[in-house]
């Protein structure tokens, strides 16, 4: 892709970001507004799934309650076989043999009328018999609701104030199935059930919340169970040393025995309950209705924090991935500029070596026609043209050999042979190598080197090369008319060992601050070098750095304007052992 296809694509390419930006922009609005509301319905389905769960245990707490009692009352053909205190009793070896929870219950007793009084029997646990007992002081409130009822004076169930105690009566009476006027039921006995709030707290409640809540539910939830008429109650509590803050993210009412509804009576004569182990048929679980209290809390904040954590997190991703693709973008613009100023430059570049190359073969061509000619017959005539030709000659063969390096350094064939090399020898054969440049530039090289100078391990042709390049940049663009370059040389410590300090100081113009940072660039030149139509590629200096920086050191710039130009060059000494071994050669 040549110079001008690249200025062509530019304007599309800045058309291409202007669009990426819009759609990136209008993306991320649609974005946000689109996990706003994926969040807000997350959340409510998490809150309405996290209710589902709580109303389900204590719908199941409840079942068990229900069902355990169902299958402890025996139906009106057991008692008419068996009596009715022995099919009590035979209800609840049964169940207690075969339930999963048999100490779901402190205390068990029949209710039954006696010469019109209530009587009580309470089940003895250990002989599972039937024993009449006083009645006890917490349940005298139930007593009073049953006598209530016997005379007539009490309507709906009993009134029972414990929030563990349960119920169950047995009916008798015709139901009414749609024929006529039904027999209004009558409570023949009642069977009381005395929760265990204890084992409920310890062994029920844990076994229900893992299939509801997970395995793992005390690392996720705070759970409590408290009498609803008394929060400070406990009957349960999964975290019994700290207090929950904040209100409960899911709450539901537990503990509410369905009384069995007479007209629902199924099977033969009536009974209610059906075979051992059935449930209760009466009203569905409520869970706005019941004794206890279920309270819920997630142990990292409240669902709408949760929400909230993870939409800023989806939003910090998808903020991510659309700034990524502005910086694709703007990665893609970078570098096709960058695209355009190496175009830009490599042209700069072949025109300048094409001028560099034109000059000197002119030149040449030109003096060989003369001689050819015979236009100089005059011997001394003819030896300055010699003396053009082999200057010219040199000057082309320089630039050769810079475009040679740089395509070496392109290839990583920077250093070719290394060697110990003698620094005040290396800077000799540069001066003397150049002596007939530098007159030419009337330049005159003073050097100040230290005395026992350290050698350095390199390619010495590499290393004259990027001396050379800083002598003749000294040379080119020093002040006009005669000049001196001082060349100083010195130890100095580096941070891994004794470094040989080289440096290279003018007394010209200096460099522009603005100008000092792309000194080392490939192809750059100066506005004062392309204003004065210096000679040169832009390659001189970007093979001092690519040269020394393959030594393992250096190269730095101190330059004020009016001030001249310091070139610093540092390359790490040879090792001791080398510098023996060349001490010992050189003696």
């Amino acid at each position: 892709m040549d110079l001008e296809q690249i200025r062509r694509r530019a304007p599309v390419l800045w058309l291409f970001m202007g669009i990426l930006v819009v759609l990136v922009c209008v993306l991320a609005g649609l974005q946000y507004y689109w996990i706003g509301e994926i969040s807000s319905t997350e959340q409510k389905r998490l809150q309405d799934d996290l209710q589902a769960q709580v109303n389900k245990l204590g719908s199941d707490f409840n079942a068990e309650i229900n069902n355990a009692a169902a299958a402890l009352q025996p139906d009106d053909q057991q008692v008419q076989d068996l009596g009715r205190e022995k099919a009590y009793e035979l209800r609840y070896a049964a169940w207690r043999s075969s339930a999963p929870h048999p100490l779901l219950f402190r205390r068990i007793a029949l209710v039954n009328i006696e010469n019109g009084g209530l009587g009580l029997k309470m089940l003895n646990r250990d002989t599972g018999v039937l024993e009449t007992t006083p009645w006890p002081e917490e349940w005298i409130p139930a007593r009073n609701s049953f006598t209530e009822r016997l005379a007539g004076r009490g309507n709906g169930p009993p009134r029972i104030d414990s929030s563990t105690l349960v119920d169950v009566p047995r009916f008798r009476g015709r139901p009414d199935f749609g024929f006529g006027k039904a027999e209004r039921p009558a409570e023949l006995d009642w069977l009381l059930l005395d929760v265990d709030r204890d084992y409920v707290g310890s062994a029920l409640l844990p076994e229900l919340l893992a299939p509801h809540l997970g395995d793992d539910f005390h690392s996720q939830y705070r759970v409590e169970v408290t009498e609803r008429a008394n929060s400070s109650d406990f009957i349960y509590r999964s975290d019994p040393g700290s207090v929950p803050a904040g209100r409960p993210q899911a709450v539901a009412m537990m503990f509410d025995p369905i009384r069995p509804n007479p007209r629902d009576r199924g099977g033969p004569r009536g009974q209610f309950g059906g075979q051992f182990g059935g449930t209760f048929k009466g009203q569905p679980n409520d869970p706005n209705r019941g004794r206890w209290q279920l309270s819920l809390w997630l142990r990292n904040g409240t669902l709408e924090s949760v929400v909230t954590s993870a939409r800023h997190r989806n939003l910090a991703i998808s903020g991510a991935i659309l700034l990524l693709l502005l910086a694709t973008g703007a990665a893609l613009a970078q570098f096709s500029r960058r695209a355009q100023r190496l175009a830009e430059v490599e042209m700069d570049f072949v025109a300048g070596v094409s001028h560099e190359l034109r000059t000197p073969l002119t030149v040449i061509r030109t003096a060989a026609f003369n001689l050819r000619g015979k236009v100089a017959t005059n011997p001394s005539q003819v030896e300055r043209y010699g003396a053009l030709i082999q200057q010219e000659s040199e000057r082309l063969s320089a630039i050769v050999e810079q475009v040679l390096r740089f395509a070496s350094t392109k290839a990583g064939r920077v250093v070719q042979e290394r060697r110990t090399v003698s620094v005040a020898g290396l800077i000799d054969e540069t001066v003397q190598s150049n002596k007939g440049m530098l007159e030419d530039t009337l330049c005159e090289v003073q050097t100040h080197l230290q005395p026992g100078l350290p050698a350095i391990t390199g390619d010495s042709v590499a290393l004259r090369h990027a001396l050379q390049n800083l002598l003749a940049n000294a040379a080119k663009y020093g002040l006009p008319g005669k000049q001196t370059v001082e060349i100083f040389a010195q130890s100095v410590g580096g941070a891994k060992g004794p470094e040989i300090e080289i440096r290279v100081a003018d007394h010209g113009p200096g460099i522009p601050p603005e100008e000092q940072k792309h000194v080392f660039d490939a192809f750059y030149r100066g506005k004062k070098a392309v204003q004065d139509q210096i000679h040169g590629t832009g390659l001189g200096l970007h093979l001092v750095k690519k040269i020394v920086e393959a030594h393992g050191g250096t190269v730095s710039l101190e330059s004020q304007p009016g001030m001249g130009s310091t070139f610093i060059v540092r390359i790490p000494a040879a090792p001791a052992e080398l510098q023996d071994e060349f001490a010992h050669s050189l003696g």
